[in-house]
């Protein structure tokens, strides 16, 4: 034992809410900075340094989101276009959002949100890497456009049936024609932490460099790493290519492309998809690609409305991104038939329900021991109490409170009436069998039945 720590009795509780302010997410803070080996060098990286860079988000929904689902129709992209361009505030957070261009309803769907006029999401294509593609982006008049440049040698040999300086060749020479026209290529570097970095990764990369130092600032190439099979890891000195720091380092010291020109595009295959996405922040990338919900290839991409809090808990400023859009968009996307887990972090119909008795008391006594912000505010989501045998009369109480609109604390309603109410829930499993939740309008029967007063008032007040 090398220290022996005292107790330290206190008066107050200590609530560090310098960390946990709940008008906040959690913010993410760093005691310092720390230390890793690329290639025998010993690299000090400082994420602190990084959250003040211009770190933000740019959205894929109406790309890689509609590749895992049937096509939005014009109305819902153009809809959903708007509520992005709220959510992400008039700061940009939300910086850009792609789309396809091959189709009518794609271009159909463009012009419509380019005739909005909103200055945030910029809107950007995407396209394969073959000049075929490109005549897309000429005539959709963008300034930038998305184009694929798969990285590894599966994609290469056995899906191009390329060798590596065949697709090398045909990247470089699409790259050149839209600087020629005066459009941004933002490559894709598909496959990228399953790639030989040294042998094809870099040496492409550092010519892209080359030609950006032939262009002004608004046409220098942006590169997109993408962690197509969701390989990619952040834990500190993991072997390359699957390493995110090591990656962001080339990128930035080797290969010459700054942070301002870096995008991080993952995959959810291992679970990895919104930790990867924050680390890439954190090492180089400025820029993190999401979608919606996460919906996007097999098992989709970083969620954005996570990106968002994320930002937010880095920055320790809500920045003009507006929250509450998130459950907004998240009912919308719902009404058009995409479906939404229960437990789904911050949207999921049950996120902050608790149905266990002693969570229950938690609540009862103070929100915040079982909240994880103020959701109210933030998300305007209520924390609730799902009704079991398992709940007890402190999540009666909070149901009966959350139905009637009743503010403060549950016991201004008649305690003996909940009492009743409780016995009529176990009665239903110790008596009937039942195995389901009790439902809202089952509970709000009791109400009505126990506190008829109250119910009359509640209804009265609901009318106006």
């Amino acid at each position: 034992m090398e220290r022996t720590y005292a107790l330290q009795d206190t008066p107050e509780p200590a609530l560090i809410e310098d960390i946990f302010p709940y008008a906040l997410p959690p913010l993410i803070k760093f005691a310092g900075t720390w230390v890793e080996d690329i290639d025998g060098r010993k690299i000090v990286f400082d994420p602190a340094a990084r959250i003040n860079d211009d770190i933000h988000v740019t959205d894929t929904t109406f790309r890689d989101g509609q590749q895992a689902r049937p096509p939005y129709t014009v109305a819902q992209q153009v809809k959903l276009y708007q509520m992005l361009s709220k959510l992400g505030g008039p700061q940009g957070v939300i910086r850009q959002t792609e789309f396809f261009l091959y189709t009518k309803n794609d271009r159909e769907t463009l012009e419509k949100c380019r005739e909005l006029g909103l200055k945030y999401p910029e809107i950007t294509g995407w396209i394969r890497a073959v000049k075929g593609d490109f005549r897309l982006v000429k005539e959709a008049g963008l300034k930038e456009s998305g184009m694929l440049t798969s990285s590894s040698d599966y994609h290469i040999f056995y899906k191009q049936k390329q060798t590596r300086q065949q697709a090398f060749d045909q990247y470089v020479e699409v790259v050149e024609a839209a600087l020629e026209t005066g459009v941004r290529p933002r490559c894709h570097l598909e496959d990228v932490t399953r790639a030989d970095w040294k042998g094809f990764v870099f040496p492409f990369v550092q010519k892209l460099a080359r030609l950006s130092e032939q262009v002004p600032d608004h046409l220098k190439v942006k590169v997109r790493l993408c962690d197509t099979m969701g390989f990619g890891l952040g834990w500190p000195n993991v072997a390359a290519p699957r390493s995110i720091a090591k990656l962001c380092w080339y990128m930035i010291n080797e290969c010459g492309i700054p942070p301002a020109r870096l995008e991080w595009h993952g995959h959810n295959d291992f679970h990895r998809v919104h930790i990867n996405g924050a680390t890439a922040w954190l090492y180089g990338c400025n820029a993190l690609n999401a979608t919606l919900l996460g919906y996007g290839e097999r098992t989709g991409n970083p969620p954005l409305e996570a990106a968002l809090l994320e930002y937010i808990a880095l920055k320790g400023d809500l920045c003009g991104i507006e929250t509450q859009m998130i459950t907004e968009i998240a009912a919308y996307m719902q009404s058009i038939g995409l479906p939404v887990p229960d437990n789904y972090p911050f949207v999921g119909k049950h996120f902050n329900t608790t149905r266990a008795g002693i969570h229950a008391g938690g609540l009862r006594r103070n929100e915040r021991i079982y909240n994880i912000m103020d959701t109210t505010a933030l998300l305007n989501r209520p924390p609730r109490v799902a009704i079991t045998d398992k709940t007890g009369t402190d999540g009666i109480a909070i149901w009966v409170n959350d139905f009637l609109g009743v503010k403060g604390t549950p016991d201004e309603v008649k305690l003996t009436q909940i009492v009743k109410i409780q016995k009529w829930v176990m009665d239903q499993y110790n008596v009937h069998g039942r195995m389901s939740t009790i439902t809202d309008e089952e509970l709000e029967q009791q109400v009505k039945t126990h506190l008829p007063d109250l119910y009359a008032q509640h209804r009265m007040a609901a009318s106006r």
